[in-house]
């Protein structure tokens, strides 16, 4: 079992210490748009975001306990104040801690694409999960979803229309291989490295 790293960091939040749902102006002391990162990994997509966008508030959620911690340490590094981390599921800590139409815009960058077929319903983004993300973003709010796995981008890519309130901001494109301005990770470097090519998604929340 990997050891629990402990994390002290004023970026690094508990969510079984915030209320139902959390304040997040309180928290960022301010009422900046609100945007949320799920599945932050190492931190280094959300730091270059947040340091481009200061007058956006982030959250940034990972499950992973050392992605955390690595998370946190970056922003104390680059002292970016506009972010909060947390060690969080994303359905559970969205239906309890976040607003209803209250996000200005979700990210969700490479994702576990649970590659067995057996396995697939396990994925994260599927009908489900997007019909109820699409109630906690504000009207105009922006759904991103990037992948390295080509299946799970070309089935998310076909998935998106099928489902209301939202238009394709890549049309005529179903998703495309580059997204100009949007910034890509160590992770997502590390496969384009190998000849691999990043399945991006962009639809936007119908005012």
């Amino acid at each position: 079992m990997q050891r629990m790293i402990q994390i002290d960091s004023p970026f690094f939040l508990r969510g079984e210490e915030l209320p139902d749902p959390a304040d997040w102006p309180a928290i960022f002391g301010n009422d900046h748009p609100l945007a949320l990162e799920i599945g932050c990994g190492i931190g280094d997509f959300i730091a270059r975001t947040a340091a481009e966008q200061p007058a956006t508030n982030f959250i940034a959620i990972d499950f992973y306990n050392k992605g955390c911690y690595k998370t946190a340490r970056r922003l104390e590094k680059h002292g970016l104040t506009n972010v909060r981390v947390l060690r969080e599921e994303a359905r559970q800590f969205i239906a309890t801690r976040i607003p209803r139409e209250s996000l200005n815009a979700v990210y969700i960058n490479c994702p576990d694409p649970w590659p067995k077929k057996r396995h697939r319903k396990r994925r994260l983004v599927n009908r489900q999960f997007v019909e109820f993300l699409r109630d906690y973003l504000v009207p105009g709010g922006d759904f991103y979803f990037a992948t390295d796995f080509v299946d799970y981008g070309l089935d998310v890519a076909d998935l998106m229309p099928t489902i209301a309130g939202f238009a394709n901001i890549l049309v005529p494109d179903r998703y495309r291989h580059e997204l100009a301005g949007y910034h890509l990770s160590k992770y997502m470097l590390k496969f384009m490295g190998e000849g691999k090519k990043i399945h991006f998604v962009h639809y936007r929340k119908n005012d």
